[in-house]
């Protein structure tokens, strides 16, 4: 029976006794695989040949006892490493040369840790600590203050106005009225709950009052119309015993003529001209 032929797919000759390869299920002596097919080590510039094992990482291949690092020389085989300008480094040495340094503690901050970036500075997750309490402040809200940071519990506890009103910490906008300080949203008048931000207002026993609300409840009331006289915006009033009047209201009350500035006589609740007093007694 006729011998079947095996022989190397490239150079013909058999392989029959020889060591030889498959590539696509064809099959080559070890020369002639290695010549056609073996990648070039990247360190070595050697072929990898088929006996050799072959690591590769992005379209670059090396021996086994050529995948080290560019810096340090220690091998990187089933190790971490990292890349930077086409050399490969272990995490020690890249750490060392690229990695960011911790503004807290001044380590390095290892690559694949947790950083946090704020104000040009990073920070290991567990060095960005609020400045009172010392816990971790993650993504909570904080606040900057002289350079250092404070979660919101502390910074209103420490730093924060209180409102007049709510008693609540006042951590932005906010205004001042009478020496005290109001969140905005807070500052309405103690009678009708009316919103003074940007409304004329005054105050009675530190309380903020609209000016309606504060001259229906304690103005003095005109003796004539009844009233309240409010001396918003300069306005005059005329002052008798217990008795107040606006300026327009301070008439005789027989012939309505104005008495501001001249004599007038009275009859009990009346105020009279001179001509309309001496009438009446006559």
């Amino acid at each position: 029976m006729e011998k079947e032929i095996f022989d190397c797919f490239h150079c013909k000759e058999s392989l029959y006794g020889k060591k030889y390869t498959l590539k696509d299920d064809i099959p080559y002596c070890i020369k002639c695989f290695n010549s056609l097919f073996a990648n070039l080590c990247e360190r070595c510039k050697k072929p990898i040949e088929c006996n050799s094992k072959d690591l590769a990482y992005k379209d670059s291949h090396w021996h086994e006892t050529c995948f080290k690092c560019d810096k340090c020389d220690h091998s990187l085989v089933e190790k971490p490493f990292a890349a930077k300008d086409e050399l490969l480094l272990c995490i020690e040495c890249y750490s060392t040369e690229y990695s960011s340094k911790c503004f807290g503690c001044r380590a390095t901050i290892m690559p694949g840790s947790r950083k946090m970036e704020y104000n040009g500075s990073n920070w290991h997750e567990t060095c960005f600590v609020c400045q009172s309490c010392r816990e971790p402040v993650g993504n909570k809200p904080f606040i900057p203050k002289e350079s250092k940071i404070y979660c919101m519990p502390c910074y209103e506890k420490q730093f924060a106005n209180q409102c007049k009103s709510c008693r609540k910490a006042i951590t932005k906008g906010g205004l001042s009225f009478q020496e005290q300080q109001w969140h905005r949203e807070c500052f309405v008048c103690t009678s009708c709950k009316k919103n003074l931000v940007g409304e004329k207002s005054t105050s009675r026993d530190e309380s903020p009052y609209c000016v309606d609300c504060f001259d229906n409840l304690y103005a003095k009331k005109c003796a004539a119309c009844a009233k309240p006289i409010t001396g918003q915006g300069g306005a005059k009033y005329i002052s008798f015993e217990d008795r107040q009047w606006h300026s327009d209201c301070f008439t005789c009350a027989k012939c309505s003529k104005s008495l501001v500035g001249e004599k007038f006589h009275t009859n009990e609740d009346d105020v009279l001209c001179p001509s309309c007093g001496l009438a009446i007694k006559m």
